[in-house]
This record gives C-alpha cells, structure tokens and sequence, in this order.
C-alpha cells in the first residue's frame, strides 16, 4: 500500500482534530494530534499573549516538527490534526500584527522556523476546512475549553485573513478545500463520505469535481 501523510489545517474550532480521526479510522490511518492537554503554556497564553507568544510558538514549533517528521518516516500513512505551516504563516504572523509579539523575537522565531521547516519532507496532502466566524465561535462554545473563552470574532477574522493569504500561495502539495459551513461530517457519515472520495481523488492525482451543495437539514 502507498504511505501518505497528510496534514489538516484551519481555524480555531474548524473541526480539524475531527475530521482527522473520522478520516484515519475511514482509510485505515494513523492520526497525530496538536498537543494541547499537555502544553504547558496554552492558558498562560489566552491569559496573557503578549507575555507568553514567543515561548507557546517555540514549543509548539519543537513539537510539530518532531510530530511531522516521526509521521513523514513512519512506515503507515498518517494524518496530522494541524500543520506545522500554520504556526508561522498563521499564528505567529497574528500575534506579531496584534502587538502581541515584537520584531526581534517574531524575527528570531521566523529563522528558527524557517530552518526547521526546510529540513521536513513535504505531506502528500493538504486538507483545509473552511468555515465563517459565527460557525467557529458556535463550534468553540460548544467544547467549551475555558482556556477558550477569551477568542474573539475579531480574533478569528485576522486568523482567517492569514489563512487566506497563505493558502493563496502554498505549493508544497496539493490542496482540498473542505466547506466546512456546508459539510458537518460530525453529525452526517454522507458527509464525510463526500469528503473522503475527493480526499482519495487528491493523493491519486485525479481531478475533482466541487463540493455538492448541501443543508445539514436535509441531509439524513
């Protein structure tokens, strides 16, 4: 069997972490998660960004790194519930716009990052899934991560500003746009079903066709 590693990406409460597990346990994949449960600087983070933002996008920078390549040398197929991309272009670019990092340790962090990242093999795939600033903060209060609770719309605007500019210009695999307002593959196994036919188009090369448009509603 061909081994693939594919990478999940999108904004705070997207629904990457699930539709990374409903896709590995669908092709028969390893899943790999963001580490949040046991990183150490994530509430201090939301509690105070501008104190904390260098040294969260240092770990996080360690630990995906090390996730990404143990995966990329694997010899299963894996997915990854969030890109190691997205902490620069994302993440660390937000709080440098926000204040809520300076030039010289944004400066700092984007050579180590840069130097990191080129010594990675490249995924076989990006999957982004899409959705609007009301259908992220609903998925975020319904996790209900209090760490979480500080987000704000205009936070997740800026989030999804950056996605934009960066997936404009991302060419190291092909990307699949999930529409994640229209498909919920939680609640709706055809829906997930739709995604993991173009998924399985993608790594084979072949075209695709859009993504039907669907109501949750009328779904089942």
């Amino acid at each position: 069997m061909t081994k693939y590693l594919v990478l999940v990406s999108g904004n705070i409460g997207a629904g990457k972490t699930s539709l990374a597990e409903r896709l590995a346990a669908r092709m028969g994949w390893h899943v790999a998660y963001e580490s949040v449960a046991d990183n150490p600087y994530l509430s201090d983070f939301y509690a105070d960004m501008r104190t904390w933002s260098f040294h969260l996008q240092i770990f996080f920078l360690g630990h995906r790194a090390e996730q990404h390549r143990r995966q990329a040398e694997a010899p299963y197929s894996a997915i990854i519930d969030r890109s190691i991309y997205e902490d620069a272009h994302i993440f660390a670019r937000a709080l440098y716009t926000m204040g809520n990092m300076d030039e010289r340790d944004y400066q700092a962090y984007r050579r180590l990052y840069d130097f990191v990242v080129s010594t990675l093999p490249r995924p076989d795939l990006l999957i982004h899934v899409q959705a609007s600033v009301p259908t992220l903060l609903e998925r975020i209060r319904r996790r209900a991560r209090g760490m979480e609770s500080g987000i704000s719309p205009d936070y997740l605007a800026l989030l999804e500003r950056l996605y934009a500019e960066w997936l404009s210009g991302f060419n190291l695999c092909p990307v699949l746009m999930v529409p994640g307002d229209e498909l919920d593959f939680v609640r709706y196994p055809q829906h997930l079903d739709i995604i993991a036919e173009r998924v399985q188009h993608k790594l084979a090369g072949r075209e695709i066709v859009e993504f039907p448009s669907v109501e949750a509603e009328d779904a089942g």
